[in-house]
């Protein structure tokens, strides 16, 4: 998971609050990029993401602006079922 941040960003901070909480539930892992580095604007570009915050799932875009972790929550759920009911049919 990936956050495209921007300083003095209020939203980015509460999307960073939001991971915060979310990240040792599900077991993820999120890393921030600054939406100002050439990186950050490349992704940004590519991904459709207007203004910060920026949330990548799985490298494809998410959302951007003020997050909502619930929808983010039904996402992340979603995802953990297809893989795990992908990996009950390979058994």
């Amino acid at each position: 998971m990936l956050i495209l941040t921007q300083e003095h960003c209020g939203f980015c901070e509460q999307a960073k609050e939001v991971l915060d909480r979310l990240a040792p539930e599900y077991g993820l892992s999120v890393s921030t990029l600054d939406l100002d580095s050439p990186k950050g604007e490349a992704l940004a570009v590519r991904g459709g993401v207007p203004f910060p915050p920026g949330i990548f799932l799985d490298g494809e875009p998410f959302s951007y602006g003020r997050p909502s972790e619930r929808r983010l929550r039904r996402e992340i759920e979603r995802r953990l079922k297809s893989v795990q009911s992908g990996a009950d049919t390979l058994l």
